[in-house]
């Protein structure tokens, strides 16, 4: 319940020490997919929609076009010289960022779900195994045996479970 609450304390409780640096090291390398995600997902966001308004002051699309000369492709900013379809390819080109930085956002915060309910399962099966006493008393082996068939007789293998009281 410790990792419940604190993602890494049921690995402390477990003495399971060497664990918690890659408790906190997946918590941060999804921490950094979701803001590098989200951060990129606005960014395009915001440039589609300065694209598509008819405002002349709002040109954050301009960084994410870098190297293309805004001439052949902006209707607001430079009307006689553009070209319709450069126009389309860049409406298209920050829809596809969009979406793309969106998906994988959204696939980063599972990846936090999930990393999180990965580090309560292991404190929970190390805990549950803590007192799991492996002796000689349990022994599995194998052996060869001939095993006789009604139309077949040959060598087969056989395997037997010893537990002894």
């Amino acid at each position: 319940m410790l990792g419940a609450a604190f993602p890494g304390f049921g690995q402390v409780y477990n003495r399971k020490y060497w664990k918690i640096p890659f408790v906190y090291a997946g918590f941060v390398a999804l921490g950094y997919a979701v803001v590098f995600n989200s951060t990129n997902y606005i960014t395009y966001t915001k440039g589609y929609q300065d694209f598509t308004d008819l405002i002349p002051e709002t040109d954050s699309y301009l960084d994410l076009m870098q190297g293309l000369d805004p001439k052949r492709y902006d209707p607001v900013l430079y009307p006689d010289t553009y070209n319709l379809s450069d126009e389309a390819w860049v409406k298209d080109h920050l829809l596809r960022g969009t979406d793309y930085y969106k998906k994988y956002r959204d696939l980063s915060y599972i990846g936090v779900a999930v990393w999180y309910v990965i580090t309560l399962l292991d404190a929970n099966v190390d805990a549950s195994l803590s007192d799991y006493d492996i002796d000689e008393n349990i022994n599995l082996t194998f052996a060869p045996v001939q095993v006789q068939g009604f139309y077949f007789t040959g060598v087969g293998l056989n395997m037997s479970l010893k537990i002894n009281f």
